[in-house]
């Protein structure tokens, strides 16, 4: 056994994770439907307005304003219809006094007019003549050439995520494709003799498999691309091995291997590839994740107990992807109940503990760090300090939902 020396705060691992963030500099363009939720690599202007012609804002009749000046109910005035203007349809009539044209919303403003009067106020008389009811203004209920963007305008700024509705923009000036930075290649490898695929069949002292799955559902869901490697034994020789071949993603995240056992080697292949950052922090669960930079690419070593993996992957992975990926930082949704049971914890460990909600209040959910069911069925759960030794039934409690 080689019990860890020294542990550092949360405080301090988030510090030296921060200082050792390289947001990822590949770009590439991909085509406009597969660009949500990217982030834009690069300014993008519009070449032109938006709308690209004066259009209608209401069903109505296309006027001068002036024919209008006294209109009312009691006395309408009485244009001559010319035309009938329908979306995607550009009209040769020209408005001059006395005469309008049908106008459908968005369709194009006709030359000569100046406003629009809705349908409503508007009445059919004989050999198509059209009763206005109520006065307009010029510019009434007309949507003006490049009232929403104007050529040259910026769209989208470098470093933007593409919104839906700032990939509408793009689609508004006709864009179909985007540069937007690539998102990080992230290797995922569990470490252990014991430890093999589902759909396997378990041989005595075998267990399947579960860190790079959840792994891998965390880094999708967080700007990264998953690349799954097998599992690799507890020597050296293939740790090593396992740490170059993964060695051209943009972030390495091994679990296993990285606490205090005969076999927890991950240290030793890290001194032969790299630098190690931090080893050990005073955490509950997790206390073993290790960071490291191997040949300056950012390496996880998480705990291999699935519930301390996890937990970890949400407070650290999580903050340290998303900035590699340029990401905005991620939120999770909180509320705030009692604390349904009393709880008891480690001290000097910040601890992260496991909670089911239920009646309005947090109830414990932790079994253990070897227990995903821990995680699997928690709600989500509550930070205790490393100061607090226990938390009391009734106390009011933040929850940070999963």
């Amino acid at each position: 056994m080689r019990p860890f020396t020294s542990t550092i705060s949360l405080e301090e691992a988030r510090k030296r994770l921060d200082a050792n963030i390289r947001p990822i500099q590949r770009t590439e363009r991909v085509q406009l439907e597969d660009a949500a939720g990217r982030v834009a690599a690069s300014d993008v202007a519009s070449p032109i307005d938006v709308p690209p012609f004066a259009r209608s804002a209401m069903d109505g009749y296309a006027v001068i304003a002036a024919d209008t000046q006294s209109a009312s109910r009691s006395t309408p005035a009485e244009l001559r219809l010319l035309d009938r203007i329908y979306t995607g349809q550009m009209s040769a009539a020209m408005v001059t006094r006395g005469t309008c044209t049908e106008i459908a919303t968005g369709a194009p403003l006709p030359a000569g007019a100046d406003a629009v009067v809705m349908v409503e106020e508007t009445a059919k008389a004989i050999d198509d003549r059209i009763q206005i009811f109520a006065s307009a203004a010029a510019g009434q209920n007309i949507g003006r050439r490049g009232a929403d963007i104007a050529t040259g305008d910026r769209v989208v700024s470098s470093g933007d995520v593409l919104t839906p509705s700032r990939t509408g923009a793009l689609a508004a000036i006709g864009r179909a494709d985007v540069e937007v930075f690539a998102k990080p290649r992230v290797a995922i490898l569990s470490t252990g003799n014991e430890v093999v695929e589902p759909g396997q069949s378990l041989a005595p002292g075998q267990i399947y498999d579960v860190n790079r799955f959840t792994l891998s559902a965390i880094v999708s869901a967080h700007g990264g691309i998953s690349e799954p490697h097998h599992p690799a034994e507890d020597t050296i020789e293939a740790l090593v091995a396992a740490l170059d071949t993964c060695a051209q993603a943009d972030l390495v995240v091994f679990s296993g291997g990285s606490s205090v056992g005969e076999r927890d080697l991950i240290v030793d292949a890290i001194a032969s590839r790299g630098e190690m950052i931090f080893h050990g922090i005073a955490v509950k669960p997790g206390k073993p994740t290790a960071f490291a930079l191997v040949k300056g690419t950012p390496f996880f070593g998480m705990p291999g107990n699935p519930t301390s993996c996890l937990s970890n992957a949400y407070i650290l992975l999580i903050p340290y992807l998303r900035a590699l990926a340029r990401l905005p930082p991620h939120t999770p949704r909180t509320i705030r109940v009692p604390l349904g049971r009393r709880i008891v914890s480690a001290a000097g460990r910040h601890q992260f503990y496991t909670v089911r909600l239920r009646d309005g209040a947090a109830f414990p959910a932790f079994k253990g760090s070897g227990d995903i069911t821990s995680l699997s069925q928690a709600d989500g759960y509550i930070e205790i300090a490393a100061d607090q030794n226990a938390v009391e039934e009734g106390t009011a409690v933040t929850v940070t939902l999963f």
